[in-house]
């Protein structure tokens, strides 16, 4: 397996992989869809401002993809500070999944947060992806509630944030 920017031919793929993955998390149907679909999907719009990366194997298939967001001049920024990077849209695909791809993703955005001296990972996860929120965990974030909001009723977005400075990284 292949850590790498994704490539514009990367693009489809990936979108279709990322709205499949929260589809089976979220149980959305067209008629519950609030438009996040077609921001799931728009990975070049991500690419954009942000650093969208892809795990792919040997033969350059994709199996999940990550977007690293380096600060909060980004579109896709949901924080303000300066030392803070952030993680948006991990998704891996249903074939990929429990073969170590969502660590690798998240752990590619460590180091490269790290190498860019920032002190902060942020993040936030809806409240049904136990699976996201496990591996976030078993790499060192801890639940940030200062930053949790409710989208809707009922419905939430958990807050994450890994504490780099200083930190050592298994």
């Amino acid at each position: 397996m292949e850590i790498r920017l994704a490539r514009s031919e990367d693009y489809d793929e990936l979108g279709r992989l990322t709205v499949d993955a929260y589809a089976e998390v979220d149980h959305r149907t067209v008629e519950t869809d609030d438009g996040y679909d077609e921001e799931l999907a728009d990975v070049g719009r991500r690419a954009a401002d942000a650093d969208v990366l892809v795990a792919v194997d040997d033969d350059g298939k994709v199996l999940g993809g990550i977007t690293y967001v380096p600060g909060p001049e980004s579109a896709s920024a949901e924080f303000t500070d300066p030392t803070t990077a952030g993680i948006r849209m991990l998704a891996v695909s249903a074939a990929a999944r429990g073969k170590g791809v969502g660590d690798a993703l998240v752990r590619a955005c460590i180091a490269r947060a790290t190498a860019a001296g920032k002190h902060h990972i942020a993040l936030h996860s809806t409240d049904r992806m136990a699976t996201a929120h496990r591996l976030y965990q078993r790499l060192g974030f801890v639940r940030d509630v200062t930053t949790d909001w409710e989208v809707e009723p009922g419905f939430w977005l958990w807050g994450f944030r890994l504490d780099l400075a200083g930190a050592a990284r298994a």
